[in-house]
């Protein structure tokens, strides 16, 4: 009898709390403390792929590139390294402490953390409108210098004043590339860690060889994707609030425990979740029920084992 499989994508809250600095102490704290509420899907039978976040953890790579090239003039890589970079160290840290929960619970099963592309178009309306900030904040005569220098595109940064961004695009993700080897990995009872930060943005050319571009997938939607392209049976979204409400922060705040697709759907085109925030979290849930998905499910990073929390989404009420 095949196992059900799970995708969980562990949102930034999962690895970066508040105002935490970012040690590699507290990282590693945090990231144990999500996981140990993935052991009951594995004592469940499950077999599991990780995803993840890179935010803060990608922009502290950009900045060390910036900081590289004006004090030692170390040539800068793009952004397609400096994700693959956080893939490789983000994908280290939660293997590591992957393999170090399944011992303290005594169980046995291979941890294996990928560098993963994802296929995009590169006739992306998105790259018409970038608008995913990344990098550090600069004043706007570094802002010029730099779109004269490197033909770069800022926008004022939400939280700076007279602060400006580097902004790039965010295209839809259109397939997985490395999904065959992730699903054989599962089938196997592997532990898979992929997919992180969106994955890395790439497309192939007129000779089908593969290359890349200046851009960022959502994780949430790579996550969705991989979810679909594997066969997952179950989608879970870890974030920093333990129910999506309609209305948040409003008066008519409303949690919303139990969805079907059709009035997830209404909500959204309703406008009623927060644009930028949960809004593509519940995209990426409905996607991948329509594509056949049983279940989504999103919640706290630290509350999945507790079903008391966390709003399910499903094609029909059940």
């Amino acid at each position: 009898m095949k196992k059900k499989l799970a995708v969980i994508a562990l949102g930034g809250n999962a690895i970066l709390r508040g105002n935490e600095a970012g040690t590699i102490v507290q990282q590693e704290k945090n990231v144990t403390d999500t996981l140990e509420n993935l052991v009951h899907l594995i004592k469940q039978g499950y077999e599991i792929v990780i995803t993840h976040g890179n935010g803060p953890q990608v922009g502290n790579i950009l900045m060390r590139n910036d900081a590289g090239e004006q004090l030692y003039n170390i040539a800068p890589m793009p952004l397609n390294i400096c994700v693959a970079d956080s893939q490789g160290g983000i994908g280290f840290m939660i293997e590591r402490m992957m393999r170090n929960v399944l011992n303290k619970h005594g169980i046995q099963k291979n941890v294996i953390s990928m560098v993963t592309l994802v296929e995009i178009s590169k006739d992306d309306p998105a790259f018409q409108n970038p608008s995913k900030r990344v990098g550090k904040v600069y004043n706007q005569q570094e802002a010029e210098r730099l779109t004269k220098e490197k033909k770069w595109i800022f926008k004022t940064s939400s939280k700076t004043p007279n602060g400006f961004r580097r902004v790039v695009p965010s295209p839809v993700p259109k397939s997985i590339v490395n999904r065959e080897i992730i699903e054989q990995l599962t089938e196997n009872g592997n532990i898979v860690i992929a997919a992180g930060g969106g994955g890395i943005p790439v497309y192939y050319d007129e000779n089908n060889d593969v290359r890349t571009l200046d851009a960022v997938i959502d994780k949430d939607m790579a996550s969705s994707l991989l979810a679909t392209n594997i066969k997952a049976d179950e989608l879970y979204i870890l974030t920093d609030v333990s129910f999506i409400y309609k209305d948040f922060g409003l008066e008519t705040q409303e949690k919303l425990e139990f969805l079907d697709y059709n009035d997830t759907l209404k909500h959204l085109e309703n406008g009623t979740f927060a644009e930028g925030t949960m809004e593509p979290k519940i995209r990426a849930c409905l996607n991948f029920i329509k594509n056949g998905g049983s279940k989504s499910v999103i919640t706290e990073a630290t509350k999945l084992e507790d079903k008391s929390y966390g709003s399910k989404i499903t094609m029909n009420y059940e």
